[in-house]
């Protein structure tokens, strides 16, 4: 498995990994319970079913998190074949949940100088 990329969004993270095991060996190991369940639990999905599945090409889950930043959210697993025999794993995490779309993305700590009101 390579580094791997990272690239964060607005409303979640995007990474690509490309894996030196074929295309069908990663479908069964993100779409089958029993094996996702190795690395995924049951207890991090908001639902047991799929939210979307193209069969040997994309999954997508919604996970339920008990602390922010993802107390809802989806995850998308993308495979695609690529020229060495292996698997280009790209997982899209996206925050879903409704109840933090209005809060800023900035860091707590702003480095600039307080501002004093006048009374």
């Amino acid at each position: 498995m390579n580094e791997g990329k990272t690239k964060e969004q607005d409303s979640g993270v995007e990474m690509e990994f490309d894996l030196g095991d074929p295309p069908q060996k990663v479908w069964r190991a993100i779409s089958i319970p029993e094996f996702r369940e190795r690395w995924l639990p049951k207890e991090a999905l908001a639902d047991h079913d799929t939210v979307t599945v193209t069969p040997g090409q994309e999954v997508r889950y919604k996970l339920r998190d008990d602390s922010p930043p993802f107390l809802e959210s989806t995850v998308t697993f993308t495979i695609t074949p690529i020229a060495t025999g292996g698997t280009r794993l790209r997982i899209v995490h996206e925050l879903t949940d409704t109840r933090f779309d209005g809060m800023a993305r900035a860091a707590a700590n702003s480095n600039s100088p307080p501002l004093m009101l006048a009374a």
